[in-house]
């Protein structure tokens, strides 16, 4: 017996609150460099905890909601990243769709919140209450807070080295 694909009605049957799925980091770096790790695509792939982005061209660097960059994934395939809110050094969401279509559903978000000196806490969501295509359940269902957790080492790894490197520059410069 071959299983069936479930229709777009399965989504209403799953819990809101399991559609929602975040973590957080405390990252050691200014909050305008972490902001710059996450807001050019062509960064991403460095501290992308999945696996899933393979490369994005250079001049892509997210400036305002209603933009959008592309993205090419470990498997080939291009996304568009549709900007849905962003503010500058604090905020950015995107949803991914085909390129030039419309969005699948699913939205990242990344929030930035100074809590000291250059520290900052990194939370990172991923939200696929919109998401309607049966297609792309399982794949939603097995985003875990564990995937996310993933980035935002990797992220913050990154953020601190960068950092350091900055410090023994400017030391050797003085």
């Amino acid at each position: 017996m071959t299983e069936q694909t479930p229709d777009a009605s399965v989504f209403d049957s799953i819990d809101p609150v399991l559609k929602v799925v975040t973590a957080e980091i405390e990252i050691s770096a200014p909050a305008e460099a972490v902001f710059e790790l996450i807001a050019d695509p062509q960064l991403q792939p460095e501290w992308d905890g999945n696996d899933n982005l393979g490369s994005a061209v250079e001049g892509q660097r997210v400036q305002g909601a209603g933009g959008s960059f592309i993205a090419t994934l470990t498997k080939g395939v291009d996304r568009e990243n549709h900007i849905v809110d962003f503010a500058e050094g604090r905020r950015i969401a995107w949803k991914p769709s085909e390129v030039g279509g419309e969005p699948f559903g699913q939205k990242w978000v990344w929030d930035i919140e100074p809590t000291g000196d250059d520290t900052v806490l990194v939370r990172h969501t991923y939200d696929w209450t919109e998401l309607r295509d049966p297609k792309r359940l399982s794949r939603a269902q097995s985003t875990t807070a564990a995937n996310l957790l993933a980035s935002l080492k990797r992220l913050k790894q990154l953020a601190e080295r960068l950092r350091s490197g900055a410090w023994l520059t400017a030391a050797a410069e003085a």
